[in-house]
């Protein structure tokens, strides 16, 4: 992993990225973001996870994130919690692309040794620590713009998986902790 993406103030808020291999569309099924809000809502009520943003796209989520605790530990807890449920939900629904995104979700866990047979997310994060008002804005509307970019919505406010508004005083599926 590059050193420019560590987490190193693990206390600090920091711009992260969680993609799916192969940039699978997993998350155009409701079943599977549900199961990131809840993960994310554990995370906030029993990690001490401060959520301060989030999207969920298609294949990706970002968010900006911070903890009084260790960032790393619990980024490695959601991922790994929600990698296994979202696996074992795919082999027990109906999916119509089930064996579509098994084969993609095998053929990467085939390179990598600390995998057994399926991998969902890349093990990179793309942290990026968030050192002044200037980057955290950016990063802020980066996020909450990325379902306008995608077509999705013409107002970042109307995507129901992004607290954009969360900022605009809506409340959304997730509580946040407000940057401003």
């Amino acid at each position: 992993m590059p050193d420019g993406y560590q987490i190193k103030n693990q206390n600090a808020p920091h711009f992260l990225t969680f993609q799916v291999v192969g940039w699978a569309d997993i998350f155009t099924g409701k079943i599977y973001r549900d199961i990131v809000i809840d993960s994310f809502n554990y995370c906030i009520q029993h990690k001490g996870l401060k959520l301060h943003a989030y999207v969920i796209m298609s294949n990706h989520v970002h968010c900006i994130a911070s903890t009084a605790l260790n960032l790393s530990d619990i980024v490695r807890d959601f991922k790994k919690f929600t990698s296994k449920t979202i696996l074992q939900t795919l082999e027990t629904t109906t999916e119509s692309r089930k064996e579509w995104l098994q084969m993609i979700f095998r053929y990467h866990a085939k390179y990598n040794k600390k995998v057994n047979d399926y991998q969902l997310w890349t093990h990179e994060n793309h942290a990026i620590e968030l050192t002044d008002n200037k980057i955290m804005d950016s990063k802020l509307d980066y996020i909450h713009q990325n379902p306008v970019r995608a077509g999705i919505v013409e107002n970042q406010a109307d995507y129901l998986y992004s607290s954009a508004g969360n900022y605009q005083g809506i409340n959304r599926l997730l509580p946040i902790d407000a940057i401003y």
